[in-house]
């Protein structure tokens, strides 16, 4: 499995087009993903064509690492940057079967550089038994699955993801996502992912970026990210929590716990899921399904009663008809927990900062 490069992905650019300027310059993290997020238009593939050597802005600067890719007069081609590429369609070659597309570059990597080979990417991706089928008989899913093990079988040094979910409809992403998730972790390879869809930074993310107008405005942790009530992440369906921890073993009522002792949840099994007791997992919870009660409710339905200290009050954005207020919460793990209340609410129960409440979690969701 690869190692991380320790330095970073460099990147310093100025790209202008007609109505359109792109003016970049940061340092991302080779660890995890990091997600690159924004609207269409605001610049997010430009950025990732730049990395990858597919755009060539005169004066831009792009080293991975200690290796200059673009700087000066050098300039490393696509061939020789050692990056997997991954785009929203996938561009398999039709006449050949599974098999021979993964092996396209698996081939063309010399035999010292090859980290990853064929049975374990098909084993980490579910297609082994998709081996000997031909390329134009693949579903949209299976498809970008192939298309992602060819990019891992030339054993890169970095993953670039273009938007790979975007032309699949919602159950094959719904299918797909558990494999992506499990990308970075088994394989150690940094990637980027362009995205402008909230779900997909949460299941999938480490860091985000966040672009606008051609500009990368924030690079933060995505436990940050969703710790501020103007996120960009909240501006369609409104502020979510994510958690992370780990997977206890199932009681006799199918239900794992989550977390911590101090902060813990009882979280049902989804169907199909691939997570098991003693993995590392996350929980989603919408900030509309969070209440907060002063004391421990006694005679309660909702089993997930957590202690949680007011740690700020923010007008929830995005919202049209009565005021409502973004309470972001300390659990006692130091993890956010969101919740939305009404400005009355806020008012009645005398909510400020440093507050010590409990929150009632109403729904989470295990994000396989």
């Amino acid at each position: 499995m690869s190692q991380p490069v320790s330095n970073g992905l460099r990147i310093q650019a100025r790209l202008e087009r007609s109505a359109f300027a792109l003016d970049v310059d940061t340092t991302i993290p080779l660890e995890g993903v990091t997600a690159l997020f924004g609207r269409s238009g605001c610049g997010k593939t430009t950025l990732l064509r730049i990395i990858a050597g597919l755009e060539h802005p005169p004066g831009a600067e792009v080293h991975f690492g200690d290796t200059a890719w673009q700087s000066g007069k050098t300039f490393v081609p696509l061939h020789r940057r050692r990056v997997g590429l991954v785009f929203q369609e996938s561009t398999l070659l039709p006449h050949l079967s599974v098999r021979g597309n993964l092996l396209y570059g698996y081939k063309r990597t010399p035999e010292l550089l090859r980290r990853l080979h064929l049975e374990e990417v098909a084993d980490l991706l579910g297609i082994a038994d998709l081996l000997e089928r031909r390329a134009d008989h693949l579903s949209g899913g299976q498809r970008q699955r192939v298309a992602l093990g060819r990019a891992l079988l030339i054993s890169p040094d970095l993953l670039l993801l273009d938007e790979p979910l975007n032309a699949l409809d919602t159950q094959t992403k719904r299918e797909i996502m558990p494999f992506l998730a499990r990308l970075s972790d088994k394989t150690g390879i940094p990637t980027l992912l362009v995205t402008h869809a909230p779900d997909e930074v949460e299941r999938l993310a480490h860091r985000v970026a966040f672009m606008h107008d051609g500009q990368l405005e924030r690079l933060e942790p995505l436990r940050d990210a969703l710790a501020r009530a103007d996120s960009p992440l909240f501006r369609d369906e409104g502020a979510v929590s994510v958690l992370q921890g780990e997977l206890g073993p199932p009681d006799q009522h199918g239900l794992h716990t989550f977390g911590p002792p101090d902060a813990r949840y009882r979280v049902p099994a989804t169907p199909g899921s691939t997570n098991g007791a003693g993995s590392q997992a996350r929980l989603r919870i919408d900030a509309r399904d969070v209440s907060i009660a002063l004391s421990p409710p006694q005679d309660v339905s909702i089993l997930n009663i957590i202690p949680v200290t007011i740690e700020s009050l923010d007008e929830a954005p995005g919202h049209h008809g009565p005021v409502r207020i973004l309470a972001t919460c300390r659990q006692d793990d130091r993890q956010t927990l969101m919740a939305e209340l009404t400005r009355l609410s806020t008012e009645r129960l005398a909510l400020q900062p440093g507050t010590r409440a409990h929150a009632l979690v109403k729904s989470v969701a295990l994000l396989n």
